[in-house]
């Protein structure tokens, strides 16, 4: 189990969940390092899905969408995917305005996005 400020990453199996823990994720360098932090636990891991957990999460900025695109793309080039889980309905509505509902799984939380394997 790693930890950065506001991000948990948990190991499942081959699956691994990324709990967003911090409300309000517009922090530059908050993203940016849980980006590298992924990104390093991809390298090392090569899991078969990442769940990342939007339970606690109220606002987002840009720049979570882009860290989404790029997990996507790192578990592509292995044949993995991205799931999203617990997003509230305000957030999903981000997604579908910029037609990301369509490259991403949602799961109502992490029981059903692990049991979907």
């Amino acid at each position: 189990m790693k930890r950065q400020a506001g991000v948990e990453i948990i190991a499942q199996g081959d699956t691994a969940v990324v709990a967003l823990k911090t409300p309000c994720l517009t922090d530059v360098e908050l993203i940016s390092g849980a980006a590298e932090e992924i990104s390093a636990f991809i390298a090392d891991n090569h899991p078969k899905k990442v769940v990342f957990d939007f339970g606690h999460v109220r606002f987002f900025s840009s720049q979570v969408l882009g860290l989404l695109l790029d997990v996507r793309k790192k578990l592509g080039a292995f044949g993995a995917e991205v799931v999203i889980s617990g997003i509230n309905p305000q957030l999903h509505r981000v997604f579908r305005i910029t037609n990301l509902d369509q490259i991403f799984r949602f799961s109502p939380d992490n029981k059903s996005a692990l049991r979907d394997m």
